[in-house]
């Protein structure tokens, strides 16, 4: 069993994919052209937002950003303590400091009252300078972006939507990347989008953000690459994952975002009072990432992850470890009393297998230990 098959996805798609690949290659057009073209505006047609500027990947696609807004030293970014280290090692990578902020108990991302509490707090110490807020849609469900945007507009922040894990998602019909002043994600292969190696993207309806990115993403040019107006660096989408993309956008648009939905309808029927499983607001959609339980306790969850794996099904801790204990942040003083919640979730979240491709014979089979365990 695979815990995000992208096996059963190619198999399906074989033709199609094989055929973008090998029509790339017969152009021996690898960097830019209309592939990668085509796919930005499809992707900004299904956000619904004006502008997508492909790039690396997803890391850098929020440094991009953290470069365009000048966040430097002395600057505060809010980033949740629950999440991969990535969202406030960019931070860190420019020089500021990001203040982690606890999350939610029922959905797991950024909590509101916490987050203006940590807000006012750096305000009162006069030490930094509040500059931007990074709410991730973690495992796939959008935060609560109406809440944050009314904090960020409080008190004169930015706003950058992590939706690594979120394309697809959405909020009373309003898609994921469409928050905040701009939005990136991640087409890492296991994400509800992903491609064959590493990918990433900008969304923004700012037409002088989009200017600025196309340029800090290409060496900073100017009219061309050899006209450097700028300090940028090097990341683009190159053509064959950007054509990969392209077929398999038109899969999650015509069937893959529901199937991973009706997949956790089936999962949360047979569990639902035997763990916790995933809260899902009113008026939103996840487009479930990960499918992710919580247990009682530590050994409860690592006992329930080693029967599972007897039984020859994958399943993933995220995270280990929270933000705020990675040795890379260790000169920031933290009390660990402010993150409660996460430190609970790290050590009872489990995520089970979850993708478009699996069948109720896999899922019931799952379930099934998991009731037999009663962890």
């Amino acid at each position: 069993m695979e815990f995000r098959d992208l096996k059963s996805q190619y198999n399906k798609y074989k033709i199609e994919i094989d055929s973008a690949i090998q029509e790339v290659i017969n152009n021996a057009n690898f960097i830019g052209g209309k592939e990668v073209n085509t796919l930005e505006r499809r992707l900004a047609e299904y956000v619904d937002v004006k502008h997508c500027i492909t790039c690396a990947n997803g890391t850098e696609a929020m440094t991009l950003l953290m470069m365009a807004w000048d966040i430097k030293e002395g600057d505060a970014v809010f980033v949740p303590d629950f999440t991969f280290f990535s969202t406030g090692e960019i931070v860190s990578f420019r020089g500021a400091t990001p203040i982690f902020v606890d999350v939610d108990k029922d959905t797991f991302n950024i909590d509101t009252v916490k987050l203006e509490k940590s807000i006012n707090k750096v305000i009162n110490e006069g030490k930094l300078t509040p500059k931007v807020i990074i709410p991730v849609d973690l495992f796939g469900l959008p935060a609560d972006h109406i809440q944050v945007e009314k904090i960020a507009n409080k008190y004169n922040l930015k706003v950058l939507e992590d939706a690594a894990q979120g394309f697809g998602g959405s909020i009373n019909g309003r898609k994921a990347c469409s928050f905040g002043n701009a939005a990136t994600t991640s087409f890492f292969p296991a994400k509800p989008l992903g491609c064959y190696g590493d990918g990433g993207a900008i969304f923004t309806d700012n037409d002088e953000l989009a200017n600025l990115l196309n340029s800090l993403k290409v060496h900073g040019k100017g009219e061309n690459k050899y006209d450097n107006v700028r300090i940028g660096v090097n990341s683009r989408l190159d053509t064959i994952q950007a054509t990969i993309l392209n077929v398999k956008l038109t899969a999650f648009i015509e069937h893959e975002l529901d199937d991973v939905n009706r997949i956790c309808i089936l999962y949360t029927k047979n569990l639902k009072g035997i763990v916790e499983t995933p809260v899902i607001p009113e008026g939103y959609v996840s487009s479930f990432a990960q499918y992710t339980i919580k247990l009682k306790s530590k050994e409860g969850r690592d006992a329930l992850q080693a029967k599972l794996k007897e039984n020859g099904i994958p399943s993933m801790v995220y995270y280990v470890k929270p933000m705020h204990e990675q040795g890379a942040f260790a000169e920031y003083n933290h009390d660990d009393s402010d993150f409660e919640v996460t430190n609970e979730l790290c050590d009872t979240a489990l995520s089970l297998p979850m993708h478009p491709y699996m069948n109720s014979r896999d899922v019931n089979f799952i379930c099934k230990i998991v009731l037999k365990s009663n962890y």
